[in-house]
Formats: structure tokens, C-alpha cells, sequence
């Protein structure tokens, strides 16, 4: 899966349930996954939000993705 700013979350959730766990390495804002307010949010949210929430650039954001996706 190639990984952009308009990448969903819920898209990458569903090819890699283990991502999930992963991003809150990648920034502690994203522990707001594992709430039920987080879960609504997945279906929604991009790449390009997750940098937005996070204050991480979305070329930071996608290049960490994707190192994790490559080294599992």
C-alpha cells in the first residue's frame, strides 16, 4: 500500500491491525486511538489530519508509516 496525505486510517487499520499499537511511538496524541471517540475518528481521518492533531509533518508521519510497515 502506497501511503499519501489522503491515505485513511481505517484503509491502514485494515491491512495492518499492528499499525495501531505502532503510532503511538510515533507520537503520544495518537493514544486518542484506542478511546471510543478515536474510533469514530478512524473511519474519517487522513494522514493529513493525523499531522494536523499531531503537530508531525505528514512527510514525517508517512515515512515513519512506512519504515514500520517495511521492518515488520
Amino acid at each position: 500500500m502506497v501511503i499519501t496525505r489522503d491515505t485513511k486510517l481505517a484503509d491502514l487499520l485494515k491491512e495492518y491491525p499492528w499499525l495501531k499499537d505502532e503510532a503511538m511511538k510515533v507520537s503520544d496524541k495518537f493514544k486518542i486511538l484506542n478511546t471510543p471517540v478515536g474510533k469514530i475518528m478512524l473511519k474519517k481521518a487522513t494522514v493529513a489530519e493525523m499531522s494536523k492533531r499531531s503537530g508531525i509533518s505528514e512527510d514525517k508521519i508517512i515515512e515513519k508509516l512506512t519504515n514500520m510497515i517495511k521492518e515488520r
